[in-house]
């Protein structure tokens, strides 16, 4: 079996000691890891801050250059990447699976080397000149989670190189691999010391909690749950660091009277099971006018008994990711199937195989509508006045994206606006793209990603007046 190593200062770095990572799809023995030290993270912060002496300096267009040959590297290797990934997080090859990610992540490393860094000039007249110049903030941290590790990798590297800082990189126990090899790749292209990755199983030692409270760190990129984004603030308020925190979702999805149900069901079912609902920004609980409710519910439920789960090239939904979010569906899912009427799914699978389950007839007070369930489960609920499917909408104390559905793209446009969610979409749910700043508001996060708002969060402004 191949070996991984952590890559620091541009050099491979072994470990006294690996954990194992196995795939979720069978159990078995997909690589095993570096076991990383504190040593090791001080070793990765050291050698990210002697690069960013010379590579903070380095032109836009050299960086720009860097980052494109970053998005080719991704491009090269994209096959072998997706490999990887399928084999420690589970998600199918094809679909929406792990070549899509692939190709999200070099379309979105190559859109981030695009984006201009020119300063801007605020004034310039009788009275004087005033620029306003975005900088390098120093060494980044970024903490990345098992659903999408390597797309999130990018969204999170590409940005702090492009901007001129440097980079220390931790990706979740349970898909390191993928993230080791991936900046191995990038690290051929890149000068030492200017990306870094670190691993560690988060129990023998944890060096997430290290790197939020890092001196040596100047900003931290988490992407995770609520829960984790809270201790990452608190740990690192003692430096001040800067944070962009992408954390939970449970996104609301509203369905409008005037729907044609079996034209919207196919755009429904992926808003929700995207990487088997193991995605921050998927739909977590959908709200249907009671005139439509029973045909959404028919239509959804024809749909779903359509796609395929499984491991082999045909699949289009693979196991959930690991033992402990299977549990935490497998617990959701009893209760609500106790409560209300499932549609589709309902039971576990084989090993950590889970079908797309729907249930319809809960409360608001119920689990698996109040909690982030993230993984294949939606709860579809009635409502007969948009007034009250907008307040239940908005009675949550995240707010990460919505949508509404409807052929009165007015109307539908006119309900959007009043959800209380940093993204929300007509007719569609969860479609992100590199162009569109992309962030939570109330407890779904802190920050903006993606476009020149994103890559602005990763600068300090100096504003020069002459």
């Amino acid at each position: 079996m191949r070996s991984f190593s952590m890559i620091i200062g541009g050099k491979p770095m072994a470990a006294e000691t690996t954990f194992d990572v196995l795939n979720p799809a069978d159990g078995s023995l997909a690589g095993r890891a570096p076991q990383g030290s504190i040593a090791d993270l001080d070793a990765a912060v050291a050698a990210a801050q002697a690069a960013f002496a010379s590579w903070s300096k380095t032109g836009d267009a050299e960086r720009r250059a860097a980052c494109e040959a970053v998005a080719a590297k991704i491009g090269e290797h994209a096959e072998e990447l997706a490999q990887l990934l399928t084999s420690e997080q589970g998600k199918p090859l094809n679909g929406q699976g792990s070549r899509f990610e692939l190709g999200g992540a070099q379309a979105w490393a190559m859109h981030t080397a695009s984006l201009p860094m020119e300063p801007k000039v605020l004034q310039d007249d009788n009275r004087g000149r005033v620029e306003l110049h975005r900088k390098p903030m120093g060494v980044i941290g970024s903490i990345t989670p098992w659903n999408w590790p390597l797309m999130i990798a990018v969204w999170h590297i590409l940005p702090a190189l492009r901007t001129g800082n440097t980079v220390v990189i931790k990706p979740s126990p349970y898909t390191p691999l993928s993230t080791l090899r991936m900046v191995e790749l990038m690290n051929e292209v890149l000068p030492a010391g200017v990306l870094n990755v670190v691993t560690c199983d988060d129990v023998t030692v944890n060096l997430g909690a290290a790197m939020s409270a890092h001196p040596g760190i100047r900003k931290m990129v988490f992407t995770g749950s609520t829960a984790t984004g809270r201790r990452v603030m608190a740990s690192a308020a003692e430096t001040l660091k800067r944070l962009t925190l992408e954390l939970g979702g449970n996104d609301a999805g509203i369905v409008l009277p005037d729907v044609d149900p079996e034209e919207i069901a196919p755009a429904l079912f992926w808003g929700a099971f995207i990487n088997n609902g193991q995605t921050c920004a998927a739909m977590k609980r959908l709200y249907v006018h009671e005139d439509v409710h029973d045909a959404v519910c028919d239509a959804l439920a024809a749909y779903a008994a359509t796609v395929k789960v499984g491991s082999d090239d045909t699949a289009e939904l693979g196991p959930v990711a690991n033992r402990m979010q299977f549990d935490k569906v497998s617990g959701l899912v009893a209760d609500a199937a106790a409560k209300g009427r499932v549609l589709a799914g309902g039971a576990p699978g084989e090993g950590l195989f889970f079908p797309p389950t729907l249930i319809a007839g809960l409360g608001d007070a119920d689990p698996l509508v109040r909690e982030e369930q993230f993984g294949p489960a939606l709860p579809i609920l009635s409502y007969s006045d948009v007034e009250d499917a907008i307040a239940r909408a908005n009675d949550s104390e995240n707010g990460l994206g919505g949508s509404v559905w409807s052929k009165d793209i007015e109307a539908a446009k006119a309900v959007a606006m009043r959800l209380e969610c940093g993204s929300v979409w007509i007719n569609k749910h969860g479609a992100i793209q590199p162009n569109a700043p992309f962030g939570g508001v109330k407890q779904s996060g802190l920050g903006i990603e993606f476009g020149e708002e994103g890559l602005a969060e990763y600068t300090d402004i100096q504003t020069v007046l002459i």
